[in-house]
């Protein structure tokens, strides 16, 4: 018994398709200009850290 073909479905409407695709991929991102990126220098022996904690929760 042998598998029946799939399902072949054709585009004829492209523009569409194309603009539903820009669509689905889409992300928007809202940042706060006041946003420190950079961290605060904290007086303590080391080496100091470079992003702040909001920032490195934001990319988190």
């Amino acid at each position: 018994m042998s598998k029946p073909d799939p399902a072949r479905y054709r585009t004829t409407n492209w523009p569409a398709y194309n603009a539903a695709l820009r669509k689905r991929g889409s992300l928007l991102i809202w940042l706060d200009k006041e946003m420190a990126w950079h961290a605060a220098h904290e007086g303590r022996p080391g080496r100091p850290p470079v992003l702040s904690n909001a920032a490195i929760q934001f990319c988190l």
